[in-house]
């Protein structure tokens, strides 16, 4: 099948915040309560429709962990969006948040569209850790995207991925982002 781009996607963050769990809901609309460790990084795919254009998303799951970061850092390369994600439960995730953000920024496209999410929104009454309006905050004095998500329940998945695309198609029509220097990275 054919499409009028191809972006790619990362998504980082500590271990156990639930990042394999989002791409799974969002390509297989299914949600895997217990989830071996990533090693490395893992891939899923979707195609989307935003503003009549038909968008490939490559999704690129990274490993959390301290380990696996030099190899994960090879993943930003090409990437047109990133998924930034904290547990909304565990306070160290979102103070972590820096860090991961510094190695987005240091080697990724500078023009790479970030959405934050602040995942498992499901727990937030009884177990939440992190606010929103600190999510919100983080995310508007780095330039970010915000929203919180639950990959349990479904909540903000799609529009998370989908908000992305969106930004990064409307960079590439304002001429900020080029994606065709970005289009021949995208395949491993």
């Amino acid at each position: 099948m054919s499409y009028d781009y191809l972006f790619k996607y990362i998504i980082i963050g500590d271990t156990g915040v639930g990042k394999s769990c989002l791409p799974l809901q969002f390509t297989d609309k299914r949600f895997q309560p217990i989830h071996d460790v990533t090693i490395g990084v893992e891939f899923g795919a979707r195609m989307v429709t935003i503003d009549g254009r038909l968008i490939k998303l490559h999704i690129w799951d990274t490993a959390g962990q301290e380990t696996f970061r030099s190899i994960t850092r090879s993943y930003y390369r090409g990437a047109a969006g990133a998924l930034l994600v904290y547990d909304i439960t565990r306070r160290e995730t979102f103070n972590h948040l820096a860090s991961w953000l510094e190695d987005a920024r240091q080697h990724a496209n500078a023009n790479m569209t970030i959405m934050l999410v602040g995942n498992k929104s499901d727990l937030a009454d009884h177990r939440r850790a992190v606010s929103k309006e600190e999510g919100e905050q983080f995310a508007k004095e780095n330039g970010l995207l915000f929203l919180e998500a639950s990959a349990k329940t479904a909540q903000n998945v799609e529009e998370a991925f989908i908000r992305t695309a969106s930004k990064v198609l409307q960079k590439i029509q304002e001429g900020v982002f080029d994606v065709s220097n970005e289009v021949s990275s995208c395949f491993y």
